[in-house]
């Protein structure tokens, strides 16, 4: 659960990062570009012969839908409707996280619903606001599209990693996933149109580019995914949805935005509340068997 907390307070600063940096450069590119950054860390530790062609050709199809995928649908949606309607719409990525890990096992589990419930109630409380625009419900359709591809990709990496043999590191294994997912985000980049001839980052657009893609990409999603093997579903869902306030409070506090702060408190509560629910009774059980 360390992990998962430690990305979360982490990825609470890309919010302002991307809004207040990236304006005007092309969302496409911008995904492939960060993605790109994010391979480049496991290059280096990257041995394609430890596991078999098929486990990375599948590990490569988990990246490019819970990476590659995601990123082109999330960059895409702004298009569409505003920054804060986009962070809205994702809080309902920890239900699919429950839903999906249930219906894999035909089985399921109200004690890690009830979490994600939980969750989406604690994120509703800190960003909701009024819905506005005629394109809200291409830019909703975009956003759980999003939410879809990041928690499928999320539950498949769990259910895969225990399957390969632990002497291989996870940081090689993060090489086919960002393999897979660059190869995703320039595939959508060509099929929409990207203009890359007019992909002209600054040199402080450059350095934030870098940074979202090395640790709030490379990184944090690896930690995440650490993190992802370790927690049960529930707990997992919850976490899916604490860097909300989280980034809320850091657009407050380093940004210069306003934020309710009882709502932000309120809402921290609630997603306190919804990991004790997933991991109180899971350790029970556990102990019991």
């Amino acid at each position: 659960m360390f992990w998962l907390l430690l990305v979360s307070l982490i990825w609470a600063f890309s919010f302002g990062l991307i809004k207040g940096q990236l304006v005007g450069l092309d969302p496409d590119a911008v995904s492939a570009v960060r993605l790109a950054f994010a391979l480049v860390v496991f290059l280096p530790v990257w041995k394609p012969k430890a596991v078999r062609w098929q486990t990375g050709s599948w590990l490569a199809v988990i990246g490019a839908m819970e990476f590659g995928a995601m990123y082109v649908l999330y960059q895409r949606a702004f298009v569409w409707i505003e920054a804060y309607q986009v962070v809205l719409f994702t809080i309902l990525t920890p239900i699919y996280v429950a839903l999906l890990d249930s219906a894999l096992d035909n089985k399921l589990r109200p004690r890690h619903l009830i979490a994600a419930a939980v969750s989406v109630a604690g994120a509703g409380v800190a960003v909701w606001t009024r819905e506005g625009g005629p394109d809200l419900l291409t830019g909703f359709a975009l956003v759980q599209g999003a939410n879809l591809c990041f928690a499928a990709g999320q539950v498949a990496y769990k259910r895969t990693r225990p399957a390969i043999r632990a002497e291989v590191s996870g940081a090689s294994l993060f090489a086919w996933l960002y393999l897979g997912a660059v190869i995703a985000a320039l595939a959508a980049s060509l099929v929409f149109g990207a203009d890359w001839g007019a992909f002209r980052p600054t040199p402080k657009q450059w350095g934030v580019l870098a940074y979202l893609g090395i640790l709030a990409s490379g990184v944090c999603f690896f930690w995440w995914n650490l993190g992802v093997v370790r927690v049960n579903a529930g707990t997992l869902a919850v976490f899916n949805n604490a860097k909300l306030p989280l980034g809320i409070a850091c657009s407050l506090l380093f940004f210069g935005e306003k934020a309710n702060p009882w709502r932000l408190g309120v809402s921290l509560v609630l997603l306190v509340i919804g990991v004790l629910i997933a991991e109180w009774r899971g350790k029970g059980r556990e102990r019991a068997g």
